[in-house]
């Protein structure tokens, strides 16, 4: 398509070959940057999962803690007689 209209503006027959030619290295090109991108967009998704799961892994310790308080005074202080706080 690009290289008929610049075969039609300069009516040589090797502007349509080089315009054929600079169409397929644009489109790789693009192809080429696309590629990138998803990688980025990947790579991104990547990141933000392990970010989650370490967010997660905090949080699971934090309930566990809080499974393991003392449930009254009364607790808190036998844990501390014994010496297991």
């Amino acid at each position: 398509m690009i290289g008929a209209i610049i075969a039609v503006v300069t009516g040589s027959r090797l502007a349509l070959v080089v315009g054929k030619w600079v169409a397929v290295g644009l489109t790789v090109l693009l192809f080429l940057l696309s590629l990138r991108r998803s990688g980025e967009r990947a790579g991104r998704l990547t990141e933000r999962i392990e970010n989650k799961e370490y967010a997660n892994e905090i949080q699971r310790q934090m309930l566990e803690a809080t499974a393991r308080r003392p449930r009254n005074r009364d607790e808190l202080v036998d844990r501390l007689r014994d010496g297991k706080f």
